[in-house]
Parts: C-alpha cells; structure tokens; sequence
C-alpha cells in the first residue's frame, strides 16, 4: 500500500481509540495520539493536560474558558499575540504536518482531517454509533461507572463539534467531509478496521 495518512475523528466510546490502533498494528504503521498531544505541548510550551482537554471542554459561548490560565513555559509559538487556545491549536497542527511528511501512519482526533485535507495521502474518517451501543463500549469496555454516563457522552460530543466548528468552519458530524463514515455498533471495531483497509487498497 502506498503512503496513507488515515485521520480518525469519532463520537465519543464510538471505538477510535481501538480502531486506531489496531488499524496501524494490522498495517505496521505509527499511531498517533497521546503521543501527539506531547510532541504539541513540547513545540507550543503549553501543559499537555490544557492540550488533551482543550477539544473536549470546548463550549459554544466561549471556547476556552480557562484558555488565558493554561500553564506555560517557554515555548516556540508563545510569542504570537494570541489567544493561548489558539497557539496550541497551531502547535497541533505543525505537529501533525510534520507526522504526515515523515509516512503512513493514523492520526486520532485533533482536526487532523482538516489540516491534512489538501493531502492526497489522506483518508478521513468518521466513526459513530447509537447512544445504547457507546454507552455499553463505555461500560463494557473502558470500564466507566453508567450512572451519568449519558449526559457525559453527550457534553463530550457537544465540545468535539464546537472545538471543530470553531477552528475548522465546518460542522463535525457533516459526513462529506469525511471519505469514510463507519458506524462501529454495526461493523464492530474489527469489521472497521477491515473496511478502512479495503477502502484504502481499493483507492491503490
């Protein structure tokens, strides 16, 4: 297979963490994802935990409430006179350039399809599933306690969508800008690893 980057957006306990990793197992290929949100913290000189959170806890009033207390050090794009939510977002996206240049490998989250979107190595997908199907990969399978989960899944989808909203322009769950859309209550983690890989040979 030629050089491919495959960028996995993903509702939340929709599976991408599993289908990314065993997407680059099965192809020999780097995951990325907590390692990406090191790499960005180590260029921007932000905390990687202001980082990890910052897509997650994104609100539509205002998008980083916290953004002006995130930890710093000294880092290469904290001279920019700019929102510090906005600098790590930048450091993200250099990180990610410099992942896709180096070869093939799968990027968890972090609006990587967009960043990437004029790449012709690139695949973007999108994985989803049914509420009850999340709710019982979130129990089953990360091991989450059920009481409250919904409204958890719901908050955390709700601060994807408005995090890429606000940096990309585009709406999160639009499946046009995906190539993919697989929904894993129905294929599974395994079948969508299987689909993905198809869909990436048959491009050739």
């Amino acid at each position: 297979m030629k050089k491919t980057i495959f960028t996995i957006s993903r509702e939340f306990a929709s599976g991408g963490r599993l289908v990314g990793q065993m997407l680059a197992k099965e192809l020999g290929i780097p995951f990325y994802d907590r390692e990406l949100i090191e790499l960005a913290a180590e260029k921007s000189g932000l905390s990687p935990e202001f980082i990890e959170k910052a897509e997650e806890s994104a609100s539509s009033s205002f998008l980083f409430g916290l953004a002006t207390h995130a930890p710093t050090t000294n880092g290469y794009f904290l001279h920019y006179d700019m929102p510090i939510s906005d600098r790590a977002f930048l450091a993200q996206a250099a990180v990610i350039r410099e992942i896709a240049e180096k070869g093939s490998c799968v990027i968890l989250g972090r609006c990587a399809g967009y960043i990437l979107r004029d790449d012709p190595a690139c695949i973007n997908i999108f994985l989803h599933g049914s509420l009850e199907d999340r709710l019982n990969r979130a129990v089953e399978v990360y091991g989450m306690e059920r009481k409250g989960l919904a409204d958890k899944l719901v908050k955390v989808d709700r601060g994807r969508a408005n995090y890429h909203k606000y940096y990309t322009g585009e709406r999160w769950w639009d499946i046009h800008a995906y190539d993919i859309a697989i929904n894993t209550g129905v294929s599974g983690i395994e079948g969508a690893v299987r689909a993905i890989i198809a869909v990436a040979q048959a491009r050739g």
